[in-house]
């Protein structure tokens, strides 16, 4: 298992928004590196891009040749089944936003669920089959409950 000190160094956030700030990064940094790390994996680099729906509606489009809005894409550049992560992971403010307000909930416990979510897929989870759908969903609130910075 790797450091999670030495994991936390290798997550960034950049945002393409000017109004959004992400609170509590050192926290939230250090709650991915010990999900990362508590699966057996090491982590190169991992950034976190926010971007607005119409950024990541063209990020879909030109590089996935999907022509619809979505509140996440997980682009990996490790080898597959590599235990050493590297990726960039956007994500769509306006669609986490507006899936918050959909659910009720607050919009950061969204946002929080999609951040780990793209993690989720660099572990191995998928979500391409109602069976698959319920793992990531068991997933992801097992990970939200070791959240330490609420």
């Amino acid at each position: 298992m790797a450091k999670i000190s030495t994991l936390v160094k290798k997550i960034f956030f950049h945002s393409e928004i000017e109004d959004f700030k992400l609170k509590n990064k050192q926290a939230i940094r250090e709650w991915i590196a010990h999900i990362i790390s508590e699966n057996g994996f090491n982590l190169f680099e991992l950034n976190y891009i926010f971007v607005s729906d119409e950024q990541i509606f063209q990020i879909n489009a030109e590089s996935l040749a999907h022509h619809y809005y979505t509140d996440i894409i997980t682009f990996h550049y490790h080898e597959p089944k590599s235990k050493n992560l590297y990726s960039d992971i956007y994500i769509s403010i306006d669609r986490v936003k507006e899936n918050a307000a959909n659910l009720n909930i607050e919009w950061s416990d969204e946002l929080h669920r999609v951040m780990i979510h793209g993690v989720l897929h660099l572990l191995g989870f998928d979500d391409h089959s109602e069976e698959n759908i319920a793992e990531m969903r068991k997933q992801e609130e097992s990970a939200l409950l070791q959240r330490k910075f609420l």
